[in-house]
Order: C-alpha cells, then structure tokens, then sequence
C-alpha cells in the first residue's frame, strides 16, 4: 500500500494506535505500552503496511515525549490534532461510546482528511531546557504564592498588626519571622536586641524593621488560642518561602543562561515590555525558530491575540476571541503589554489613547494588575 494513516491515543501509561487507508477503512488497532520496545515494534509493524505512513497524535507533552522522538528518529511526518478537534469531531461517527481504538480511529480519520494541522518537529536541546526551566519556575512561583497566603493566615491568627506591618514578600520579614512570631516574643527581645538578631543574619534596614515589628507588638497583649501552635507553624511557612526564594533565584540564573545562549535573544529582549524571563517563556512556547510562522501576523493568530470574525446574514464586524491558541503565548504578550506602559512612552501614549475611546469597555486598572503579578513571581 502506498499511503496509511496512523492515529495514536496517548496515554500515560498506554497509548491505542489505528492505521487507516485512503479510503477510511481500518488496517490495525491495538494498544501498546509507553515503552520504548514496545512502540518499536509497534512503529515498525504499520511503517510495513504502507510505503508512506503520516502519524498523528492528539497530545503534545511529556506522554508523548518517548512517541515523538522515536517517531521522528525514524524521519517520519508527525502531525498534532488537538483533543477538542477530536472531541467535535466524534460527534460526525457513529455510536454514541467512547472507547481509546474510536478516538485513535477518528485521528487517524481527522489526518487522513484535514490539510491544517501542524507538522511536529523536534525541538532543539536549548528548546527543550528552556520549556522544562520555565515550568518548573511557574510552578515553584504558584507554590511561593500559596505559601505567602498561608503565612498571612496564620499570623492573623496571632497578632493582625504584625500581619499588617510585614511585608511578607521581602526577605527581612521572612527571616525575622523564623525566630520571632508573637508579640511577647518581641517585647521580651526588645528592639536593640532584635536589631542586633536580625543584623546577625544580614537582614537590610535591621533596625527600620525591628522598630516596626516592635510597634506592632506594643499594639497587643492578649493572647489568643491557639498560639503557640500557630507561631510554630508560621515560623515553618517563612522557612519554606526562603528555600523557595532561594531555588527560584537559582532557576532564574538557570533560565538566563540558556536564554543568552539563543541567536534570538537580544532582538526578543529589545522589545518594550520583554526581559529575560518572559523571552524564555516566549521561545518556549513559540519553539524557538520562528521560520515556522509566515508572517506576524501567523503569530499573532497562534497566540490568540488577533480576533477572528464570526458574521453571518447582514451581520459584519463581529469579532471575538479564537477558540484555539496558545495560552503560554498569549501571556507573554499580555504581560509584556502591561509592562511596557510604564517603561515605553510610546505604549503609553497608545494606551492612553485607547483609554479615551468611547467605544471600548470600562479601562483596566493595570497598575494594580502589574503589581499583584509581581507579588506572585509571574512577571
């Protein structure tokens, strides 16, 4: 047979692959392990059905990472079609059931008649590195985040003026906080004493934050339930948030190593708006080369920044949001759009200028938006 179309179901642990001809009709549908012997063999068994043999696959991820090397290792064509095409798409196949061999069948059906999907093809080490680095800092940001919110908590639960007269982003607050938690504990101290305390552990502006922690302290002497097992918690939140401070320091120095090493790296860091960290998250998401999109305007639709029309009748000018695009893309942009108004003049007088048009929707406030994203860690 000349052509076969191969649909693969990923699965964690297994994946359920189905062969297709040109005319539709099924050739193979089995199951096979996520491993590597196994999807050898498998590969091998439907390269031997036909002479060309175009793969898909409705997941890009780690899953599918094994699949995808092995399939590109052996020059095959790789194409993505994504869970919610395969997903309308079940609704044109009879039966109302849905089973790992149906989805696999309707992918290998969904590439054997669609011209629009995306060819996938290997990404480069330094590519690779970057998109693991910048999940792995989104996910120790969110993990710095909920652990804050939990300290703020819980020193609620002791003294709300302390709670109030810390800011428990900074490092000096987080230090004082593993040693010292009620207010006893810093009236005892006293404020030379907790100076000299957090000068020790070379706390900046010591005494600034000794005379504020001790105001906060003079402000309460009662004793509230549950004290003691609230300090003890407390102090173990802010030594979490200091390890978590320090790893996102190194992963940050990680980040902008691989980040200088990309030919792309200075053009993308010259524009307002985007520094180290979010040109890393940018070459992650976009891939890196940016000969795979015909024109910026290609980019701009896969990032889901460009509005789609959707008209009908005598209905013109209706745009709205795609359905499809690539949401880590489209943060980049959002967030470099956010940033530039305060570091380029002329994003704010386009902002500016946008905020006084009638037609568009009440303005946000984005000072308040930059800033609760910089207490999070995302920008």
């Amino acid at each position: 047979m000349e052509r076969a179309w191969a649909g693969m179901d990923i699965g964690r642990q297994h994946h359920h692959v189905a062969v297709v001809d040109t005319d539709g009709e099924r050739l193979l549908s089995r199951r096979v392990a996520n491993d590597e012997a196994a999807l050898l063999e498998v590969i091998g068994q439907v390269m031997d059905v036909a002479g060309q043999v175009t793969w898909a696959i409705d997941l890009h991820s780690s899953e599918s990472a094994l699949l995808l090397t092995l399939l590109l290792d052996h020059y095959q064509r790789v194409v993505y079609v994504p869970g919610m095409t395969v997903n309308r798409a079940a609704e044109g196949y009879k039966g109302a059931g849905k089973t790992d061999a149906k989805d696999a069948l309707i992918i290998a059906d969904q590439a054997r008649m669609r011209r629009d999907l995306t060819v996938l093809d290997g990404d480069d080490e330094l590519i690779v590195e970057l998109r693991l680095l910048v999940a792995r800092r989104r996910d120790l940001a969110a993990d710095r985040t909920r652990a804050v919110n939990r300290l703020h908590d819980q020193l609620l639960a002791i003294c709300p003026a302390l709670e109030r007269a810390l800011e428990l982003t900074n490092q000096g607050p987080l230090v004082l906080l593993t040693g010292f938690q009620t207010p006893a504990a810093l009236r005892e101290i006293g404020i030379d004493g907790l100076t000299d305390w957090l000068r020790a552990r070379k706390v900046r502006r010591a005494a600034a934050l000794a005379a504020k922690a001790a105001a906060a302290a003079a402000t309460q002497h009662t004793t509230l339930p549950g004290e003691q097992m609230a300090a003890r918690l407390v102090a173990q939140l802010a030594e979490g948030v200091i390890t978590l401070n320090e790893q996102l320091k190194d992963l940050d120095q990680l980040i902008e190593d691989r980040f200088r090493r990309h030919p792309s790296a200075e053009v993308i860091i010259s524009m307002p708006g985007i520094g180290v960290l979010l040109g890393a998250e940018f070459l992650a998401a976009a891939g890196g080369d940016m000969d795979r999109f015909a024109s910026a305007d290609q980019l701009a639709s896969f990032a889901g920044v460009t509005p789609v029309p959707r008209d009908s009748g005598r209905v013109h000018g209706n745009l709205h949001r795609p359905q499809r695009y690539n949401r880590a893309l489209q943060r980049v942009f959002y967030t470099s759009a956010l940033i530039s108004i305060q570091s380029c003049p002329d994003s704010k007088r386009f902002y500016d200028r946008k905020r006084t048009d009638s037609r568009l929707p009440c303005p946000l406030r984005l000072d308040s938006v930059i800033e609760s994203r910089r207490r999070s860690g995302s920008v």
